[in-house]
């Protein structure tokens, strides 16, 4: 049974910290400084501190407060004593263990870990699913000091013998909720059980739901509880505006919005992957450079979308959620919500992609009349109004985007009728598949089809029991010859 006290935040009046402040290793302060950070944020303040002095932690923070730097600078720090030079593998051994719910997220934890410690010897690697092992193999037998991991990619590693977990001393959970929602618990149990028991733990959430308790209590020893914002509360540094339209309009408002505020690197959210490849295509026939990341893409080609975003390559990035909590892109000036999201809290954490550590930024929401009800979810949850406004679309941009929809929908209207032709002909796409694909093939064959007989249409019906193999059968009437030979096994008789 573990015990949790509450972290206390400073007084409001109280000089703002800093980071020489917690007495970090000088190597690290300069890697503070070369990112431009000079005042830590509250989950930073309160956390750090902490877990400097060894102390296990679980930390409840919204998106974008620089919760990440909050455990990888003091994991750093706790490392610094035991870093070495050696090129040998055996003295880089794995000591801290970060364990993330999707391959993005471990890719920028990754990074941050790799910012902060690039002027220390501590080594680092990160292994998540969705690519080669190969070279993660390589890595890990190089030797690393700290492994960023996704559950099944690392018990990947571990049944292969490629990793050795024997020294982790430090273990961090990072948005253990939803690695929860994603069924990743018996994975994490599995994980643990090859940790020594001798450790220190670090748990960080979107909230402290009763199931994450639960899941500090086994895990933790006396944590410390850091909660540095409200549940499900939205940034006050994030402006909201909300604009009502047919859907067929909505595309047209995206292109109007990013060209006449000349923005550059905006999120655009939809709700399915279909929908947001097909957005991103269509806003790139609109002059708008966009690409589109969502769970159909290959690893590479996800990475190298949000590499050409974060250089600033990219005026939109359409995405599913599956990026809406991994994806950590400084300076997002908008996120506009193509969609409302069917899951009211999936809006905190969408929006949640600007406005990062005090910075300020811009949600805008795109409804038609049958989508108000989710907005009316959001604002119960977040505890307020979002305002409505009214976007004065330039008509050829609507016309623009009604013929495209026309387009659309009669392309769909036709595949429908040569769909219903075949089907009248009895060619469905299972039972034709030769002559379909030699109609895409711009094959066609002149041979008439040949008639089918009638047998293979008439039902299926039983044949009538045969009769027992020691009652002859009775003879024909018309039969005239010779009896014919029946093997024994088959019922036949024996010779005498």
């Amino acid at each position: 049974m573990t015990e949790s006290t509450q972290a206390v935040a400073p007084a409001a009046d109280a000089p703002a910290p800093t980071f020489a402040d917690f007495g970090l290793h000088p190597l690290l302060l300069q890697s503070i400084a070369e990112t431009g950070y000079t005042t830590p944020t509250p989950i930073q303040a309160q956390a750090i501190p902490v877990v400097v002095e060894g102390r296990d932690v679980m930390g409840a923070a919204q998106t974008g407060t620089g919760k990440t730097a909050a455990f990888t600078l003091p994991i750093l720090h706790r490392l610094m004593p035991l870093a070495n030079t050696s090129a040998s593998p055996a003295r880089h051994p794995v000591r801290a263990l970060i364990l993330t719910p999707t391959r993005e997220l471990a890719d920028q934890v990754y990074e941050s870990v790799k910012r902060y410690s690039k002027q220390t010897p501590l080594r680092s690697a990160v292994v998540f699913g969705g690519v080669d092992i190969g070279p993660q193999k390589e890595a890990l037998r190089r030797g690393c000091e700290v492994l960023v991991a996704t559950p099944g990619r690392l018990l990947d590693h571990v049944e292969q013998k490629n990793v050795n977990l024997s020294q982790v001393g430090i273990l961090v959970l990072d948005e253990a909720d939803r690695m929860l929602d994603m069924g990743f618990l018996p994975d994490l149990e599995r994980i643990i059980r090859l940790l020594p028991a001798q450790r220190q733990g670090l748990l960080f959430s979107a909230t402290f739901s009763n199931e994450i308790r639960k899941l500090g209590r086994s895990y933790l020893n006396h944590p410390v509880e850091i909660e540095v914002a409200a549940r499900n509360a939205t940034a006050n540094t994030i402006t909201q505006i909300a604009y009502k339209m047919p859907s067929d309009a909505k595309r047209a408002a995206v292109v109007h919005l990013v060209k006449s505020r000349g923005l550059n690197q905006v999120i655009v959210f939809s709700n399915t992957k279909i929908g947001t490849a097909r957005l991103a295509r269509d806003l790139e026939r609109d002059g708008v450079k966009a690409e589109s990341i969502h769970g159909d893409k290959t690893q590479a080609d996800r990475m190298k979308a949000l590499e050409a975003f974060k250089a600033g390559e990219l005026e939109v990035l359409v995405a599913t959620d599956v990026a809406a909590r991994g994806l950590d892109v400084a300076g997002v000036p908008c996120v506009i919500n193509y969609d409302l999201p069917y899951n009211a809290e999936d809006y905190v954490h969408r929006i949640g992609r600007t406005g990062r550590a005090g910075a300020s930024g811009e949600a805008i929401a795109l409804f038609t009349p049958d989508e108000e009800r989710f907005l009316l979810d959001i604002e119960k949850l977040i505890k307020r109004e979002v305002p409505r406004g009214t976007l004065d679309v330039p008509a050829d941009l609507i016309a623009r985007s009604h013929r495209r929809s026309d387009e659309r929908r009669g392309s769909s209207s036709r595949e429908g009728r040569e769909g219903g032709r075949e089907s009248r002909d009895g060619r469905s796409d299972r039972g034709d598949r030769g002559r379909s694909s030699d109609r895409r093939s711009g094959y066609s064959s002149s041979t008439p089809r040949q008639p089918v007989d009638d047998f293979f249409f008439k039902p299926y019906e039983p044949s009538a029991p045969s009769a027992p193999a020691e009652e002859p059968a009775p003879k024909s009437n018309g039969s005239s010859g010779p009896k014919r030979q029946v093997a024994v096994l088959l019922g036949g008789s024996r010779k005498p």
